[in-house]
Order: C-alpha cells, then sequence, then structure tokens
C-alpha cells in the first residue's frame, strides 16, 4: 500500500454547523481551527467581554455546547482579560524571569490555548458522541485552566522538595552581533557549544561555566550567562557568527519581523494536515497489557461509551516522544480518557531523572507524562521496530516527533504501518512541516527567532526577544493533541486510517496570526510601550486589566506605597481591574484565587486541574 492520499472534501466537521459569541481574543483562534475541519461557523458580532460560547450540531452528531471563560477557576474579578490571566497563574513571572521581574507576554497566549482546548473539547465531545456517547455533552473551560497547563512543568518543580540543577537567575539569550543583527543559538550537545564559542574566541571559563544555564534554559525559562559570551558575539560580525556555527555543528538564526512573516507566510492557514488512507479498515484490536503480544491481541474495538465515560476512553495512543511537543499531546488525550502507551528506549527515559525529583521521578516529566503506561522498545534495531509494528496494529493512534525522515528510516512511517492497521490515526508532530526550505532546527526558542514571536511577544519600547518560556512546545501540543483528535473524528466518519501533521510552525503562526495580519495591513504590528507590563507595589507587583492600565499607570506613584491587596482594591474602587501578580510559583497552592484548585500526585508531585469540565 502507497502512502496517505491527500483529503479533498471529506473533513472531520462537514456538515456541522457551529454558532460562536463571545470575545474576539477568546473565540477568533477557534473559529478559524473550527473552519479548517469543515464547519460552517457564521461571522457574529464579537462581544467586548464575558464569557464565549460554541454551540456545535448536525453531522448526525447531535448537538455539543462549550463554555470558555476568562476565569474558570479563578474568580472572576481577578481574571478577565488576558492581562489579569496571565498575572494570577504566575505565567507573567515565569515569561519575566530573564528579566529579573514580571513581564507580560504582549501576544494573548492564554487565550490562544483556551481557544485550542475548547475546539479539542468540541473534537473529542463530538467523537464521543459519534462512537454512541450520551444524547447531549456539554463542557468549559478557561484561559485560566488554559495558562496553569502552560506552567505546568514550572510550577511543579518549583513546588519539588529538591532544588533545581542550577540556580535560576536573570539572564539569558538573544544575541546581538557586532552589526545589531539580534540572534538564537542552539546546541542540544555540549560539544557543538563548545566549538561555536572557541571558533569566535571566547574564554574557556566562560565556555565551561555558560553551557549548564544555557542547557536548563527550557527548563528554568532563563539563563544566566557570562557576560563574556555576551561580548564575544558583540565583538563578531554576524557573516563571522554564522561561519562558526556552520563549522561547529550549532545553529544560529537571526530574529525575523513581523513584516517580514507577513510578506511569506498566510496568517489564516491551518496548523495541520489530515490525509486519509486509501482503503478502509477493519476497527483496530484493543489494548491490554504491556507486552507487545498483549497489546495486539484481544477483541475488536472498544465499541459504545458507557454512560459517564470520558470520549475517548477504550482508545489506545502509543507514544513515541521526545521533550515537549508529542509528550504534552499525549498527555491531552490521556485526560480524554484515552489509555497512554509511552514508547521509551531500553533503560526508560533518562529525563524521568532530571532534577527536581518527587519520590524520585522528574517533577517535570510527571507534568506531561503522569498517568501513561510504558514499554521498552529498541526502536533502532529490526526487532525493535518489529514489536513497534505489532504494537501499531492493535493501537488506534500512533504519535511521534522524531527528527524528519526517521520514522521512514525506521520503517515505522505512514506508509509502513497503514498496511498493518488501516484505521491507525499516524501523528506527526514536526518543527516545520517541510513548509520552510530554510528552516533552522526544529526547536521552540529557534522557531520563535524564524517567526518573529520574539517580535509579537515584547511591547514596542523592548527589544525583539524570544520568549524563554516554552511558548511554542506547549502550543504546539495542544495543536498536536488537537490534529490527533480531528484525525480521530474523521476516521470515525470515513471508516479509514488517517494520517495528520501538525507542527511548531503551524503553532507559532496561530499564535502571530493578528500581529501578522497587522503588519499585512501596514499597520504597526507591535502593542505599544509598557503593553502589561507590571506595577510596582509597596510589597510586590499589580497587573491591571488590559483596559484598566491608563488609569493604573496614572495612579502608579501611589499605587507604589501600598501593599498589592490594598493597591488592587484601591483600583478597583476607581472603576478599574486589576490583580496582584504571582512572583512564587511555589506559593501557588495556598494562593486563595485558586481555591485548592492544585492538587498532588502518587509521588508527591504538583497537578495542575485538567482543562475541561465535561457535564
Amino acid at each position: 500500500m502507497g502512502g496517505p492520499t491527500v483529503l479533498g472534501a471529506h473533513r472531520p466537521l462537514e456538515e456541522v454547523d457551529v454558532r460562536v459569541s463571545g470575545p474576539a481574543a477568546l473565540t477568533a483562534p477557534a473559529v478559524a481551527h473550527l473552519r479548517s475541519l469543515g464547519a460552517d461557523v457564521p461571522e457574529t458580532p464579537a462581544a467586548r467581554t464575558g464569557p464565549a460560547r460554541f454551540t456545535a450540531t448536525g453531522g448526525g452528531l447531535g448537538e455539543v455546547t462549550a463554555y470558555t471563560a476568562w476565569a474558570d477557576v479563578l474568580p472572576e474579578a481577578d481574571a478577565n482579560d488576558e492581562a489579569t490571566v496571565q498575572a494570577a497563574t504566575g505565567m507573567m513571572h515565569v515569561h519575566g524571569r530573564r528579566d529579573g521581574a514580571p513581564r507580560g507576554l504582549a501576544v494573548d497566549y492564554a487565550a490562544t490555548c483556551a481557544s485550542v482546548l475548547t475546539v479539542q473539547g468540541l473534537l473529542a465531545a463530538l467523537l464521543g458522541r459519534a462512537r454512541g456517547g450520551g444524547e447531549a455533552t456539554d463542557f468549559a473551560t478557561g484561559a485560566d485552566r488554559a495558562a496553569l497547563l502552560t506552567i505546568s512543568q514550572y510550577a511543579a518543580a518549583a513546588n519539588a522538595p529538591e532544588a533545581e540543577a542550577v540556580t535560576p537567575a536573570p539572564g539569558g539569550p538573544p544575541f546581538t552581533a557586532a552589526c545589531g543583527t539580534r540572534f538564537e543559538l542552539e546546541a542540544l550537545e555540549p560539544a557543538p557549544w563548545a566549538r561555536f564559542w572557541r571558533t569566535l574566541g571566547a574564554p574557556e571559563e566562560a565556555i565551561r561555566a555558560g553551557w549548564p544555564a544555557f542547557q536548563f534554559r527550557y527548563a528554568t525559562a532563563c539563563a544566566p550567562l557570562p557576560e563574556e559570551l555576551h561580548g564575544t558575539a558583540r565583538a563578531v560580525p554576524w557573516a563571522r557568527i554564522r561561519e562558526a556555527a556552520a563549522s561547529s555543528g550549532a545553529v544560529v538564526c537571526a530574529l525575523h519581523t513581523l513584516a517580514g512573516r507577513a510578506a511569506e507566510a498566510a496568517p489564516d492557514a491551518a496548523p495541520w494536515t489530515l490525509a486519509t488512507f486509501p482503503e478502509a479498515g477493519t476497527p483496530p484490536r484493543t489494548a491490554g497489557a504491556l507486552s507487545p503480544s498483549a497489546l495486539s491481541t484481544g477483541p475488536l474495538s472498544a465499541g459504545p461509551l458507557s454512560a459517564g465515560a470520558l470520549p475517548l476512553s477504550g482508545l489506545t495512543v502509543l507514544e513515541a516522544g521526545r521533550r515537549v511537543q508529542a509528550p504534552l499531546a499525549a498527555h491531552l488525550l490521556g485526560l480524554l480518557g484515552a489509555d497512554v502507551v509511552r514508547i521509551e528506549p531500553p533503560g526508560g527515559d533518562p529525563l524521568r531523572g532530571m532534577p527536581p525529583c518527587a519520590a524520585g521521578v522528574s517533577a517535570r516529566w510527571l507534568a506531561l507524562n503522569r498517568g501513561k503506561r510504558a514499554v521498552e522498545v529498541d526502536i533502532k534495531s529490526p526487532v525493535g521496530q518489529a514489536e513497534l509494528r505489532e504494537l501499531a496494529a492493535g493501537a488506534d493512534v500512533f504519535l511521534h516527533n522524531w527528527a524528519p525522515g526517521k520514522a521512514e528510516q525506521f520503517g515505522l512511517g505512514a506508509g509502513h504501518l497503514a498496511p498493518v492497521n488501516p484505521r491507525l490515526v499516524y501523528a506527526y508532530t514536526s518543527g516545520w512541516a517541510g513548509r520552510l526550505p530554510d528552516a533552522p532546527m526544529g526547536t521552540d526558542f529557534m522557531v520563535q527567532a524564524r517567526t518573529a514571536v520574539g517580535e509579537a511577544a515584547q511591547p514596542a519600547d523592548e527589544p525583539p526577544a524570544p520568549s524563554l518560556m516554552t511558548l511554542i512546545d506547549v502550543l504546539g501540543g495542544l495543536v498536536g493533541a488537537e490534529a490527533v483528535l480531528a484525525g480521530l473524528l474523521l476516521r470515525e466518519r470515513s471508516g479509514r486510517g488517517v494520517r495528520v501533521e501538525s507542527s511548531l510552525l503551524g503553532a507559532a503562526e496561530t499564535l502571530t496570526a493578528p500581529a501578522v495580519r497587522r503588519a499585512a495591513a501596514g499597520q504597526d504590528p507591535r502593542r505599544p510601550a509598557g503593553f502589561r507590563r507590571p506595577l510596582a507595589t509597596a510589597d510586590g507587583w499589580l497587573a491591571p486589566a488590559d483596559d484598566s492600565s491608563r488609569t493604573a499607570h496614572a495612579a502608579s506613584a501611589r499605587l507604589r506605597e501600598l501593599p498589592s491587596d490594598q493597591a488592587v482594591a484601591a483600583l478597583r474602587e476607581q472603576g478599574g481591574s486589576a490583580t496582584a501578580v504571582t512572583t512564587d510559583l511555589g506559593a501557588l497552592p495556598q494562593d486563595p484565587r485558586l481555591r485548592g484548585a492544585l492538587t498532588r500526585d502518587s509521588h508527591g508531585s504538583l497537578v495542575v486541574p485538567s482543562p475541561w469540565r465535561f457535564a
């Protein structure tokens, strides 16, 4: 059997009508994704405030309603727009670690993530209906739930009994060349890192001292590098820096602009592709235990859902993921009821021991992999590849984020697994989806640099700089789960297996679409000076809502003299809206605004609430 055919008119939400109301920040990304999936979504005027409502009907799937609010866990007074959600959940704190003070993201990151979670919930609920679920399904999500999910790794680490492997402190990339070019650097191993800086003449002590902080920046959202490294970069022209990277095995990428992105990208392009396999097949056999033989035997697929079951109950997901993107996508599928079986190398995933740990297991690893089963497979060997094909014969989804070409090299591409399981949803969460021929390495900070996230995320009075919070890895995981759910619904409606591909590029385009559209229209694509910048109080920081920012800044001298709670009350008395900024993730479990929403798992590691509440 050859590769999958290109999907034509048949899309998972064909003949489904979705009525939408609510503020554009909470609805616009979801509407774009729903239309790309085939739904008919009429144009409606956007509300300025309040929650969003999505009602999906048709396609023989009944009716599903989603409610998306700014605050579903937090009190509404403390989370009524993007700024206050970022502040109360700790997102401003994580994003501001490089600067040593909380900073608001100038993009609507929490709202965008909530929008993707809304589409996920709609797809999952419709899938549950297609599989024989109840007569009506309602669910709720919130930008606050989305924000807590995005900082879950950082919160778990801050609440672990052990300390970080490196001490977090302000500092980090990007670097600046002698000509003023600002750039990101990527090196996944210490050898390319050292060769790059030695080629440029950096001091050996600075090279050695800088590696741990640079390596752990994905985990800590900061990288206190020796100033000698920044000084070395500033003394060298950009052309020489590129030569050093090419000869050392490191990768560099200049920070691109939103205007440049507007000239090369379609801001409303779908962040994934779906393609059906050319032939229908019988349902996969239900997975049962961890061994390949047990996973690939047993009765044919799960059948109708029982009353009260989660939408993906009875479905099996095989995940061969690394880092954040694919593991987070699989984690979300597990929260929706799927049985997730993680494929790990012989000896297990080395990231299980990444500090800080809780009861001997990495707190960060648990945030992405809690509740998954695991089986060790040597995918580089013919025996291991045969084992994985056997596992795929009994699965509903196979999900991976290997480097481009690796799946085909292992004999585990979609064309290899479709004959084994014609109803498989084969999901690849990639870096670039093959769409940018000059693309650098497909990692979070390189994607931020290449797609101008670094410009969109900072207000106009701050230099462009990719956030050291892993914005795109996390949003890429959300988009990946969305793609898998679309593939599962399409499989249910077509009877055929589906190949889906999502990418970090697609996630970045979803996030920057409003800024790119402004650039394409000739408007200033960046937010104004001081946008979402918290105000100091006597004992911390206050974040005004976006529409209260002018009032708050006018009163900043008086607010500075008050404790945060009194400053918030004073601004509210003036008719404004604000909340105190969370600056200690270790104190989140005791924050009265969260009302006990954070719990602990069996290892004692912190658990954020599920992104959805199903009725």
